[in-house]
């Protein structure tokens, strides 16, 4: 049995974080239905490259879950989801807030329908405050949390990540909110709403920013591949051309570090003793962490590195990943069949349990499959569905 088996999940989310949510719930166990449009699906089924005309980043994202189509703003949409909540554990909505309300469907209607509902509601700024009301998408924390303020190189301008960081961030949080939630019922016997806004996990994932500069008015530069607590912390060119990572967050590999590339005077220098001092010396480090990397190909980085105990790790593309004997011994890539594009690899479960685990039981399904069978399994008849189906509502 695994862990979550029996948890009853409507994803009313679209996009990243909400949906990730909902995915991360499915992959150990809990039944998820994800309710869509039924003429607008979740906009993941068209981001990035498709074959065949099928969107592949909804195959991940929609992976474990059985797919509806309900419009909720119809008076048919509206009690077809008060039926659905009844027998639900958990709800997940990334609305703007209101949105719910105005279709009656907020908080107060939801919980009378279901007290032990657990409303997990993911917006960009929250359901209250000066900001609750603007659209919100991940970009936005990434800028506002000082994320994008410290990335990059000093003196150029705040950089973005080219992927959903904040809204991957924000996904986990909110399958650890919900389950905390669902924690509480167990004792209260009572649902309640969990009110996750994606700038906030990220400011949190930043570390002690903030405490930094209410105790001592520090403000976090950027400082491109480089650490202000520690040194060598770079990415080094090899002679073949590719790139390794180096870190040395812990002082006895630091010392390793330069006795392996031929500078073990420098570890006797005064301000080697701590990770600050080596930050503040860092140009010295590179130069000489560096030019030892440049001469050697990056196997034989790796390698020497390997046996001397210091940290390093190739810069690795999408092509290396999927080609890592250590990622390849995890599974961390995982192979899905899939009935309309056949075998997929993707990412496997987030983590391994050893005596229940997750497993990855389907990819994404095509828009609205199981509509018919969700609704009969809450009583509907076929004449009932059909009538939804001409009001428009599924």
């Amino acid at each position: 049995m695994r862990p979550l088996e029996g948890l009853r999940v409507l994803d009313l989310a679209t996009l990243f974080a909400g949906p990730l949510a909902a995915t991360l719930l499915g992959d150990f166990g809990a039944d998820v239905v994800k309710v869509e449009h039924p003429r607008r699906p979740d906009p993941s089924r068209g981001h990035g490259p498709a074959k065949d005309g099928v969107g592949l980043w909804w195959k991940l994202l929609g992976r474990n879950k059985r797919t509806m189509t309900l419009d909720l703003s119809t008076p048919g949409g509206r009690t077809t989801l008060l039926r659905l909540a009844a027998d639900a554990d958990v709800i997940v909505e990334n609305f703007r807030p209101g949105t719910l309300e105005k279709w009656d469907l907020g908080w107060d209607e939801l919980s009378a329908a279901n007290p032990r509902l657990v409303l997990a509601r993911v917006t960009g700024f929250g359901q209250f405050g000066p900001y609750a009301r603007r659209p919100g998408f991940g970009t936005l924390a990434e800028a506002m949390s000082g994320f994008a303020a410290v990335t990059g190189e000093p003196g150029g301008p705040p950089t973005l990540p080219p992927f959903g960081l904040a809204d991957s961030i924000a996904g986990l949080t909110t399958a650890y909110a919900v389950l905390t939630a669902l924690a509480a019922r167990d004792r209260t016997g009572r649902g309640q709403v969990v009110d996750m806004a994606i700038i906030e996990p990220i400011l949190t994932v930043l570390g002690p920013q903030p405490l930094w500069y209410d105790q001592v008015g520090h403000v976090q530069p950027r400082t491109g591949n480089r650490s202000t607590n520690n040194a060598p912390r770079n990415t080094y060119r090899t002679a073949d051309g590719r790139w390794v990572a180096v870190s040395t967050s812990a002082q006895s590999v630091a010392e390793r570090v330069m006795r392996l590339v031929g500078r073990p005077e420098l570890t006797a220098e005064p301000w080697f003793a701590t990770g600050g001092g080596r930050a503040a010396h860092a140009d010295v480090l590179d130069e000489a962490v560096g030019a030892w990397i440049g001469r050697r190909t990056r196997a034989e980085v790796v390698e020497a590195f390997e046996k001397a105990e210091a940290a390093v790790a190739p810069v690795q593309d999408v092509v290396d990943v999927m080609a890592d004997p250590q990622y390849r011994a995890l599974d961390t890539i995982t192979t899905v069949p899939d009935p309309e594009l056949g075998p997929l690899r993707m990412q496997n479960v987030l983590f391994r349990l050893s005596e229940t685990p997750g497993a990855i039981r389907w990819a994404g399904r095509p828009h609205g499959a199981d509509t018919d069978e969700i609704l009969t399994g809450i009583g509907l008849t076929d004449a009932e569905i059909d009538a939804l189906r001409t009001a428009g509502a599924v």
